[in-house]
This record gives structure tokens, C-alpha cells and sequence, in this order.
């Protein structure tokens, strides 16, 4: 019988726009006033909050919907499996997303740990949406390789 792996966490600063089957341990550091949002595709009423999560490598804004938003509070440590980064206004966010899920870590990451000079969605992308490429200030490529955008 074989013994599942351990589940590979990433790193808030291994991110990158469009990553996807994410798992991210990260600390609760901030959480916006949620607010109402009307659904394009059935007319129903969401709610929506930004929270800011980070680690020693650094922060990113998350967004939650609905029932996740009550989930969460400023100081938990949360694990999210599956998740997926996109871009809102050309800036990275992290989601889990109807794939995902957003778990309370047994795991704690202390706030004096946590690497506040490095918030990923700080930096602002544009997209290419017939290649799907992106560039921006700040993007360093896959893996951070250096390949920028030159135009």
C-alpha cells in the first residue's frame, strides 16, 4: 500500500498571474468590509470581501465570496488547496474558486514572520488576451527568470 505525499504548499512569492492548482498556507493579516455584488450570469446578489494573506516571502490580496468570507479572521492561518491566481484590474489575487477549498491551518505563521515589503498585488500586469501573455512593473517571469515584456 502506498503512502499519499505530502501536499506541497507554495510560497506567497512563487505566484504568479493564472497560476492554478495552488496550495497556499498563509496568515489572515487584513480583512476588507465585504460588499454586495450582482451576478452577470443569473441576476443573483453575492457577497464579496478582499482579505490580505501573506508569509515569510510575502502578502496577496484574496478574494472571497459568500460563505468563505465568514470563514476567516484577521490572525487565522488558513490553508488553500486548489486555488488559482487571476488578475482584477491587472492586479494578482488569489481564489479558491467551486475546485478549492479554504481550511483552517493547524499550522500557525507568526505576524512577526510575515514579509509585508513584498505585496504581489501591488504590481500591476497588463494581458495580451490573444496569447494570454502578461507583463508588468515587478513581473519577473515564471520562477522569477527575468523575462520581461519589452514594448
Amino acid at each position: 500500500m502506498s503512502v499519499p505525499s505530502a501536499r506541497r504548499y507554495m510560497k506567497i512569492e512563487e505566484l504568479s498571474p493564472y497560476s492554478k492548482g495552488v496550495n497556499v498556507r498563509a496568515r489572515v493579516l487584513e480583512k476588507e468590509n465585504e460588499r454586495e455584488v450582482v451576478s452577470s450570469r443569473d441576476g443573483a446578489i453575492h457577497r464579496v470581501s478582499n482579505v490580505l494573506v501573506g508569509d515569510e516571502t510575502g502578502t496577496i490580496y484574496m478574494t472571497l465570496w459568500d460563505a468563505d468570507i465568514d470563514r476567516v479572521s484577521v490572525g487565522d492561518t488558513i490553508e488553500v488547496k486548489n486555488g488559482f491566481v487571476s488578475l482584477f484590474r491587472g492586479s494578482m489575487r488569489l481564489n479558491v474558486g467551486r475546485f478549492g477549498s479554504l481550511e483552517q491551518s493547524e499550522s500557525e505563521i507568526a505576524e512577526e514572520d510575515i514579509n509585508r515589503e513584498n505585496n504581489l498585488s501591488e504590481k500591476q500586469y497588463s494581458v495580451d488576451y490573444s496569447t494570454r501573455r502578461y507583463s508588468g512593473r515587478g513581473y519577473r517571469g515564471p520562477r522569477g527568470r527575468g523575462r520581461r515584456s519589452r514594448g
